[in-house]
């Protein structure tokens, strides 16, 4: 009888004690996620946890930033600890995600290295009853003050569809800067200077932009704090002639079999004039990508000026200028229009085509309505492009210097008959390349600036 009522003893009351006492002092530790948007910490900046203990559940949660001796509670939370004897109680929080703002200005931190530490316990009788403990620590940058820009250029005069340049210094690194001209950004380089925190940006009026339009320096540090910086300019504006152009059952037959576009090839064929129709979408839709295209090719620039002197001129009449708004008609309908982003030389069939300035080729290949195509790369985002060839000598990656031949006019692409297309791009807009021909006006404008600013340092 008493060894019976001793086993009744053992199983009612010693083994779920034994149990209670292996699950209170379980050594497993609490599940610890961080997501921190940045190491660089600025007002506003949230960082996220998420905690988890699966087995005896959390217990406390603690998130401090420490900087040298000073130390702030950013938070602080205990959850509730439950019945020793109801281990699996409603009460017990087993996972919790914290969204916690890093707000370093009013905790008196300065900027400069910082830790986040966190720590996360379990109700684990473990440690004489502290738990197990998670724990990580972060270093971070305390940044709650934007850039400084200083403007070192002068005088900043551009022509509607023109090129400015501003040269500026930064006073801290890791900074994303440039000149907003409206809602475009042009990037701004070191490489001009020795001083690796003078910046250089060549920027741009595309030919809608004129007087009122917004320009200004921008910078960003690695933390998100911005910075605007105005600088005097004036923006003459101008003009463009409008042509229209008639396009003749013969040009159609003599362009659009070059152009292939896959499957709406059937449906251009079900149409009352296929090359008609064909030669509307080659014009818009065709048209659109290619400019993107190539536009998109002076991103692959180099940071030093590999250009000097005025860019030379194709000899040879000029048959269309740079933004020319051109209007296209069929049998006296309207059926198109366009803008003519640079200006078309004509000299005599299959002429040499040079190098406007030395540079390092970043295309050398066909596309579409610009045909055979060729961009030089001559520094800091600014480029020249020669459509239209006929055949090509260069390669991509080739170094050429002003005057070398790079191929011979054509009439690929769209093409009516064997010319030179030019344009000058920076970063990615169209500008006109007059500027770019004219020696006093590349020095009022571009080396009197570098002179000056060189000369100041």
């Amino acid at each position: 009888m008493k060894k019976i009522f001793f086993l009744v003893i053992c199983v009612v009351i010693l083994v779920p004690l034994a149990w209670v006492l292996t699950y209170r002092f379980e050594g497993t530790s609490p599940e610890l996620e961080v997501d921190l948007p940045s190491l660089y910490l600025k007002d506003k900046l949230t960082l996220s946890l998420d905690i988890k203990d699966m087995k005896t559940g959390l217990r406390e949660v603690q998130v401090r930033l420490v900087q040298q001796e000073i130390e702030k509670t950013l938070m602080e939370k205990t959850y509730p600890a439950g019945s020793v004897f109801s281990p699996f109680s409603g009460e017990i929080r087993k996972e919790d995600r914290l969204d916690i703002p890093v707000e370093a200005n009013r905790h008196g931190l300065s900027d400069g290295k910082a830790t986040l530490h966190i720590q996360v316990s379990d109700l684990s009788w473990r440690g004489w009853n502290r738990g197990n403990i998670a724990e990580k620590n972060i270093s971070v940058f305390i940044d709650t003050l934007p850039p400084r820009i200083e403007v070192l250029s002068r005088q900043h005069n551009v022509e509607r569809g023109g090129t400015g340049l501003v040269i500026y210094k930064l006073f801290e690194s890791d900074v994303k800067s440039g000149v907003m001209v409206g809602d475009r950004f042009f990037p701004g380089h070191s490489g001009m200077f020795d001083q690796t925190d003078i910046h250089t940006a060549f920027f741009a009026l595309d030919h809608t932009q004129g007087p009122g339009t917004r320009i200004w320096v921008t910078a960003e540090d690695a933390a998100g704090n911005t910075t605007r910086k105005g600088f005097y300019h004036y923006i003459r504006d101008r003009g463009f002639k409008s042509d229209v152009l008639k396009i003749s059952d013969s040009f159609l037959g003599l362009t659009m079999p070059d152009f292939h576009l896959g499957d709406r090839e059937a449906q251009f064929e079900k149409a009352d004039h296929p090359l008609l129709e064909k030669f509307k979408v080659v014009n818009s839709e065709l048209r659109n990508a290619n400019v993107k295209k190539v536009l998109s090719m002076p991103a692959d620039t180099e940071p030093q000026m590999l250009w000097d002197g005025k860019f030379e001129r194709m000899s040879g009449a000029t048959r269309a200028g740079f933004g020319d708004r051109r209007t296209y008609t069929y049998n006296g309908n309207e059926i198109g229009q366009s803008r003519h982003m640079g200006i078309d030389l004509a000299s005599t069939a299959l002429a040499p085509v040079k190098a406007a300035n030395s540079g390092r080729i970043i295309m050398a290949g066909p596309v579409g309505i610009f045909g055979n195509t060729v961009i030089i790369d001559h520094g800091f985002g600014l480029a020249s492009l020669y459509s239209h060839l006929s055949n090509m000598v260069v390669s991509v990656e080739d170094k050429v210097k002003k005057g070398d031949i790079i191929g011979n006019t054509g009439m690929t692409g769209l093409a009516a008959g064997d010319h030179l297309h030019f344009s000058m791009i920076v970063h990615n807009v169209f500008v006109n390349p007059l500027e770019w021909w004219d020696q006093n006006w590349i020095e009022n404008n571009i080396t009197a600036k570098i002179k000056a600013v060189g000369e100041g340092k």
